[in-house]
């Protein structure tokens, strides 16, 4: 992976954990911080660039998911659940 998917990998990886840590309940926080790692970990050995760019697109779409339910209170969270969404 070049020097500079790299880096952006790592930049998506840390946001997307920064943003999970602003989930009000603690089951959705530590849900989502713990799909995060499991996936990166899960697809940390991959070298094809097409599925690298594949990945980094979903965790692109799931940030921003993460962000619109990130700000929601904790009472529509039960409504307004972010795990009907497949997380990479």
């Amino acid at each position: 992976m070049a020097a500079s998917s790299r880096a952006q990998v790592l930049r998506l990886y840390r946001a997307l954990l920064r943003e999970s840590q602003r989930f009000g309940s603690y089951n959705y926080r530590t849900y989502a911080i713990r799909r995060i790692r499991d996936a990166f970990r899960e697809n940390k050995n991959i070298k094809d660039s097409e599925k690298i760019e594949e990945l980094v697109n979903k965790a692109k779409a799931n940030l921003e998911i993460i962000h619109r339910q990130a700000g929601i209170p904790i009472d529509a969270q039960a409504v307004a659940s972010p795990f009907g969404w497949k997380m990479f």
